[in-house]
């Protein structure tokens, strides 16, 4: 394939991603936007390994291709709704990885530029690895976050602002002795890139651990956000436009929905890297349900009378719901509702679940209408013309106390004001609190109701019940 025909289908497998990126903003669109993702990275390997550079070597590139992407699918196979939030982010520990090791590569490989261009392409080097090291080690933690294998609480370590800031300094200082050595005839230039590696991967780990239970939405769209500038950064050392555009795109798009994600939680992008937001994870505080009142218990018949009773429901989902797989059910009831001229409405927190987006998209596989499922903004004003909100595994998202109480950990968090409906039943299995670790006032509130049990075969009951 000629480099021209390589350019042209670099172009216009950009074009197609910039369509997907389109396509994924709207919920109606974004299978169309998730074809076109796939339509041009598969024209951008295609071009990749027909090009000049690369078709020499094509038996090889084929064959590592055959072997990842059978272990891709296999994977994909085998993982869960429940478990998309830690594969994303072992996928983006991959990008980081990939990052490092190009960058190692590419340097090893030696460079026949002089001057001012080679101290570019080493300081190129240099901040691929950095950017990819953070990434990976970042993203290990997030992993083990997110699936529970590492605790949600935030690692406080003293001082720990001026230990970043010393890991900052010393990047920097490292850097300019990288390129100092590449100078110098003799120079081991090795070594600071050896170091600076290791302190990347301190600091992913440091910033990782530090931050609470309640942002990790927030730190899987930033760490996509550090995966495009990773792959960003690639395509400078290798001198791939494709990887560079792509990579900024990834990377600017996953720092805008950081944004928009921290300010509908109402915290700004620097305390959420500074870490702390959640205090335990999974456990009741000292603060019991006796210090708070009683909670009322439901039973699934009077679940279906409520339901059946009202004119207005909301259904707010969670983790819960994921966790449960009780998507398709939920679906099903709320056909059945409506077939009754019962309006039926959805609301989705932006951090509801364990990443961005994470409701819709089961919403969506069980083929929920669209036009039912508002964000917490479109309908958080509608609650007092609520008769029944039913609340499947979320907790954090639905706590008054962000509101009530100023010395709480969320407080300040905008949530889903469901308190303010006529009736609250919420399914919960027991009276843990949710993934920041905050026991919720909702529970003991007069006009809520706890349906205890797994939401599956709570709402399963239900379904029964109201047909």
């Amino acid at each position: 394939m000629s480099e021209g025909l390589v350019t042209a289908s670099y172009i216009g497998a950009i074009v197609l991603f910039i369509l997907t990126l389109g396509g994924l903003s709207h919920q109606e669109s974004a299978r169309k936007g998730n074809l076109y993702g796939i339509i041009g990275m598969a024209l951008a390997i295609l071009a990749t390994v027909f090009g000049p550079e690369v078709f020499n070597n094509i038996h090889i590139i084929i064959a590592t291709m055959l072997i990842g992407g059978t272990i891709g699918i296999i994977l994909a196979k085998r993982v869960a709704m429940t478990q998309m939030p830690e594969l994303v982010a072992i996928l983006h520990s991959f990008v980081g990885l990939a990052a490092v090791l190009v960058g190692y590569v590419n340097f090893m490989g030696g460079s026949s530029l002089i001057g001012v261009e080679k101290t570019i392409h080493e300081v190129e080097i240099y901040v691929g690895i950095l950017i990819g090291a953070i990434t990976f080690s970042g993203s290990v933690i997030a992993f083990g976050k997110l699936s529970g294998k590492i605790g949600g609480n935030p690692l406080m370590l003293p001082a720990r602002h001026w230990l970043n800031l010393g890991l900052l300094i010393a990047s920097i200082y490292f850097c300019y002795d990288f390129v100092h050595q590449g100078h110098l005839d003799g120079g081991n230039a090795m070594m600071p890139l050896m170091i600076m590696t290791a302190i990347a991967l301190i600091f992913g780990i440091h910033m990782v651990l530090a931050i609470g239970g309640a942002d990790m939405p927030v730190v899987v769209s930033m760490l996509n956000s550090y995966s495009g500038w990773a792959a960003s950064a690639t395509g400078f050392m290798l001198g791939n436009d494709l990887l560079i555009v792509v990579g900024a795109l990834v990377g600017s798009s996953g720092a805008i929905l950081s944004y928009i994600m921290c300010r509908a939680m109402n915290r700004n992008f620097f305390s959420v890297i500074a870490g702390g937001f959640g205090t335990t994870s999974g456990a009741v505080p000292s603060g019991s349900s006796e210090e708070q009142g009683e909670v009322i218990s439901i039973e699934t018949h009077e679940v279906a009378e409520l339901l059946l009773d009202a004119k207005e429901v909301m259904i707010i989902p969670g983790y819960g719901m994921a966790v449960a797989q009780a998507q398709h059910t939920v679906h099903e009831i709320t056909q059945t509702l409506r077939d009754k001229k019962i309006n039926v409405r959805f609301g989705i927190h932006p951090v509801a679940g364990r990443m961005p987006g994470h409701m819709n998209v089961l919403l969506a596989e069980a083929r929920v209408p669209y036009d039912i499922v508002y964000e917490m903004d479109e309908i958080n004003d509608d609650f007092p013309d609520i008769d029944v909100s039913v609340i499947i595994g979320a907790n954090d998202i639905v706590n008054p106390s962000a509101q009530e109480d100023p010395n709480s950990p969320i407080a300040g968090m905008p949530v889903m004001e469901c308190w303010k409906g006529k009736t609250t039943v919420v399914l919960k299995r027991g009276m843990a609190t949710g993934y920041a670790g905050v026991q919720n006032p909702l529970f003991f509130k007069e006009n809520t109701r706890m349906y205890f049990g797994d939401a599956k075969q709570s709402l399963d009951s239900v379904l029964k019940e109201i047909l």
